[in-house]
């Protein structure tokens, strides 16, 4: 350990909580259309270098908690705990299990502080248990205004900081609730311009196979992302803003049965904000999309050489009849951002454009779609953005959530020392980029198999993968720094991918639209070990099922994922071969955590599926710890 972690780790135990494969191609960083970044400060403590800031901080030393979602603001998820290891794992047994009474997609991390555990639950309810037993210390009860999920009922996580408790919610407000008894203590309405318009479904013609499906969601305005609370303030990003219509699959165990992206103005922009953690006072908001200039430099390839396949003279002929098309730009924030606290940096992935997949009614690169964003953290002021996929038309979000680290390797041959931030994409690479720069440093070899990347949709339909449900989603990755590697749960599920023209309903002008369908073919999961340095595979392991929900990762050797069937396992770090599993009744589909409570340590998941990969769903909370035998 360092001696700043040493210091870090110091005075928050004495400050109570109060309240390809090769070297790249020479990056191409895309100027923003913001003043020049200002040269980035020396470290300071920021405006209060308060306990839960210090706390989250320590997260990266040999703390007990897991105090943030991603347990340290570099969104880690490596614990220093080694009482569990390769040689006693299989020692793993329930400790307790607590059932929330809500059978419903369920994707939290929860929150271990002071002995405490808390939980979101589906549909934005919150329970405090404690962490040893289980026992439920108070629960909370969202009363959900009449709002349209535009995401189904899942939350990520909360935020535990300044004696409170925040979460966001389905129906896009910001809550604070008293960490001692679960009383709500302010409620912010974070999305108060509701002019986001969603797609119908209806508004096919009665003739087209998709008129009167089932839909699980459609554009809308909600929060999906735990926030983050750092130097009294919590932060937070709109999500559904491009979504797409997902139709359900006519069987309940199967995935969704398409996304659906219709022509037309549809969706709004996304922002990231920061709020005052006392008051709920809004301090400042990133909009995702900027209001001049989002059309770009009309790029052909990607910023590390992949040709995108676009109609560049179609476009710009287009450019002056969509004026305002940023409008309707999308661009949702789906997972917590990283800190760095020293530079007073942020880092957040972006979602795709608005309208999903059609791009008829939106030309240029759509910036900052499909982005991975740098942020002042102390202001929300633009830093730099490197976007993934311009003018993306096939649901490539940045959702899996950054991840921070002390990157040592090759650019051109020649030997670098960066502090770097990581991205395991939807298209199948892991990117590393300087922290200060943006500049790409190494994209990884694929982790998941790729057909047809970047096709264009056919009336025939073209298939490709991976598609819109990615190759990672938004699954966290787990970063172990001792070994140089990450940990990235991965999804391989060929998608068919189709332009369509339907007549119109009623006297309606006729629609254009694309559709992403899953295919009858098999799918599996691929849980991968990446080696930082060189961006080459270390080993990978094939689940049974296409892997969503993430990945732990310990110092004692241990990686632990859980699959869609119920199977929740622990793998050798180093070799990749499964050391331990546990079936659970639902599909595991939840990132695990690690704390330690009077020496002993705990493993716990969130066991309640997900509908719309089509795993069964529950309501169960596991946790784990060795057990005699």
């Amino acid at each position: 350990m360092s001696r700043r972690h040493r210091i870090l780790l110091a005075l928050a135990t004495v400050v109570a909580l109060s309240g390809a494969c090769s070297a790249p191609r020479a990056p191409e960083i895309v100027p923003a259309p913001a003043p020049a970044p200002t040269p980035v400060p020396a470290a300071r403590p920021g405006p209060a270098a308060d306990a839960t800031t210090l706390r989250i901080r320590a997260a990266e030393g040999a703390t007990n908690d897991w105090p943030s979602y991603g347990r340290d603001y570099g969104n880690r998820r490596f614990s220093p705990l080694t009482q569990i290891d390769r040689t006693n794992v299989s020692r793993l047994g329930p400790a307790w299990t607590w059932n929330s009474g809500i059978n419903a997609t369920f994707q939290a991390t929860p929150i271990v502080v002071d002995g405490l555990m808390i939980v979101s639950l589906p549909f934005n309810h919150v329970v405090a248990l404690d962490a040893r037993t289980g026992q439920p210390r108070w629960r909370y009860e969202h009363r959900r205004r009449e709002w349209p999920m535009c995401c189904g009922p899942a939350n990520r996580g909360v935020a535990v900081g300044d004696g409170k408790v925040f979460i966001g919610t389905v129906d896009a407000r910001l809550l604070a609730l008293d960490i001692t008894d679960g009383r709500l203590l302010w409620d912010v309405d974070v999305a108060a311009d509701r002019t986001s318009q969603g797609e119908n479904i209806e508004s096919l013609d009665a003739a087209d196979p998709l008129r009167g499906a089932r839909t699980t969601g459609a554009t809308g305005v909600g929060i999906a992302m735990a926030p983050v609370v750092f130097e009294g303030k919590v932060i937070v990003g709109i999500t559904g803003v491009g979504y797409g219509l997902h139709i359900d699959s006519p069987r309940a165990d199967a995935p969704m049965g398409a996304v659906v992206g219709i022509a037309g103005r549809y969706g709004r922009p996304g922002f990231l904000a920061a709020f005052d953690t006392g008051s709920g006072r809004r301090v400042w908001q990133f909009d995702t999309i900027p209001d001049k200039g989002w059309e770009g430099s009309m790029r052909t390839t990607t910023p590390d050489g992949l040709r995108l396949n676009r109609q560049i003279e179609r476009e710009r002929a287009e450019l002056p009849a969509h004026p305002d098309a940023w409008r309707y730009g999308g661009g949702s924030a789906w997972s917590t951002p990283a800190i760095d606290p020293e530079r007073g940096l942020l880092y957040f992935g972006t979602g795709n454009p608005s309208p999903q997949m059609d791009d008829v009614s939106r030309p240029g690169d759509n910036l900052y779609t499909v982005s991975l964003v740098a942020l002042d953290v102390r202001s929300g002021r633009l830093r730099w953005y490197w976007q993934q996929v311009p003018h993306d038309v096939w649901g490539y979000d940045v959702a899996s959530p950054p991840v921070l680290f002390r990157w040592q390797g090759k650019v051109n041959g020649i030997e670098r020392h960066v502090d770097a931030v990581g991205q395991a994409s939807k298209t199948g690479w892991f990117y590393v980029h300087d922290r200060d720069t943006g500049e790409l440093l190494l994209r990884s070899a694929p982790f998941v198999p790729q057909h047809n990347l970047f096709a264009r949709a056919t009336p025939d339909g073209v298939r490709i993968f991976p598609g819109v449900v990615g190759g990672s989603n938004w699954s966290p990755v787990a970063v172990d720094p001792t070994r140089g590697a990450v940990f990235i749960a991965g999804i391989h599920m060929p998608i068919r991918y189709t332009l369509r023209q339907s007549r119109g309903s009623e006297g309606k002008p006729a629609l254009r639209y694309a559709a992403l369908e899953p295919i009858e073919e098999p799918r599996w999961g691929l849980l991968s070990a990446i080696d930082l340095a060189s961006g080459q595979l270390l080993w990978q392991q094939k689940t049974a099922e296409p892997l969503v929900g993430g990945v732990l990762a310990t110092a004692a050797g241990l990686v632990f994922t859980g699959e869609g069937n119920g199977t929740f396992a622990a793998y050798d770090s180093d070799r990749g071969n499964q050391l331990w599993r546990f079936e659970a009744a639902a599909g595991v589909n939840a990132p695990p955590i690690s704390y330690q409570i009077d020496g002993t340590q705990y493993v716990a998941v969130a066991a309640g599926g997900n509908q719309l990969f089509g795993y069964r769903q529950g309501d169960a909370i596991h946790v784990f710890k060795l057990i005699d035998r």
